[in-house]
């Protein structure tokens, strides 16, 4: 290890200010401009029954909550850091030259954020943040750190509150009750699937399938695991789009899965304690095996390249 990567992160940066005062003290104005707007300047009606106006992110975190379905959101800014840290290295690593490209981008996020004021849409406010962090990082570093940073940047998009397309996933709902109706028969519990109900042939116990929990919450969920994933652990570009498209298919079969579970407790043990409280900690039971669905689908695109790779030793052994 080299004597620069010995020093802390805060030494380096006292370092790189010295070095260049005019960079750090634009820096500086760019991250103090961005709080500001996004965090202190009043836009927005901060809610229905809530007088006053408050500030983007005023108005973002009391959108992320439970009752739209949205709480994950508040997750996003410190995923989307720690994705930058995780790629800490290259970055330092990286040849940084900046380019004039980067204030396109920039200015892109200057007009959703005018537009955002002009509408009182405080959504268009949050969809300029990816544009003006990358454009900022692009026009300040250059290609090859804007490259880097672009994944963290447009993972900020799953900040955008989108609970009200809840009424769009109600197919799901239909999917995944048809699902667990032909499970439980399969199994021998008899169970009457109508619409987003399901109800024992004995009338012992009945539950309805809502939309946040088969919607759009566990669907944004999985989506956003599943771009992180794909970020991480795949190289091509096509087996990134194709695993987190199936993204939709991850959130189903975990739904699924949950579902059928409160179905056995209901069954086997009390109908009570699976609406109750199993039912509030069955989402312990939908990530295992969305995620396991997601680790199996990745397996099965990556062994044609697996195999390839082997054949390709074997020959190179073999000369």
């Amino acid at each position: 290890m080299n004597e620069a990567a010995k020093r802390s992160w805060f030494q380096q940066i006292i370092e790189s200010i010295r070095r260049d005062p005019l960079s750090a003290l634009l820096i500086a104005t760019i991250t103090a401009t961005f709080v500001y707007f996004f965090g202190f300047v009043p836009l927005f009606v901060k809610g229905t029954f809530v007088s006053g106006a408050c500030s983007t992110m005023a108005w973002a975190w009391q959108a992320w909550n439970p009752q739209m379905n949205q709480e994950h959101s508040k997750l996003v800014p410190f995923v989307s850091l720690a994705l930058v840290i995780y790629h800490h290295k290259q970055i330092s690593a990286a040849p940084k030259r900046g380019s004039n490209q980067g204030l396109f981008f920039v200015l892109a996020g200057i007009a959703l954020f005018l537009l955002s004021a002009r509408c009182l849409q405080p959504r268009f406010a949050l969809a300029a943040a990816p544009f003006l962090i990358y454009g900022s990082v692009l026009y300040l570093w250059g290609k090859q750190v804007a490259r880097i940073v672009l994944f963290p940047c447009a993972f900020l998009i799953f900040m955008i509150p989108l609970a009200a397309i809840e009424q769009g996933t109600f197919r799901l709902q239909f999917i995944i009750t048809s699902a667990v109706g032909f499970l439980s028969n399969l199994v021998g519990i008899k169970i009457d699937a109508l619409g987003t109900t399901l109800t024992a042939a004995d009338n012992s116990f009945n539950f309805a399938i809502a939309e946040g929990c088969s919607g759009i919450r566990s669907l944004f969920a999985m989506i956003m695991l599943t771009a992180i994933y794909v970020h991480v652990t795949q190289r091509e570009i096509w087996k990134k789009l194709l695993i987190l498209a199936f993204s939709l298919v991850f959130a189903i079969v975990g739904n699924i899965g949950r579902i059928f579970t409160v179905i056995l407790v209901a069954k086997f043990i009390n109908p009570n304690l699976a609406a109750g409280i199993y039912h509030e900690y069955s989402g312990f039971v939908f990530f295992p095996i969305a995620l396991l669905a997601m680790l199996l689908f990745s397996k099965l695109i990556n062994l044609r390249g697996s195999g390839q790779s082997r054949s390709e030793l074997n020959v190179s052994g073999n000369a």
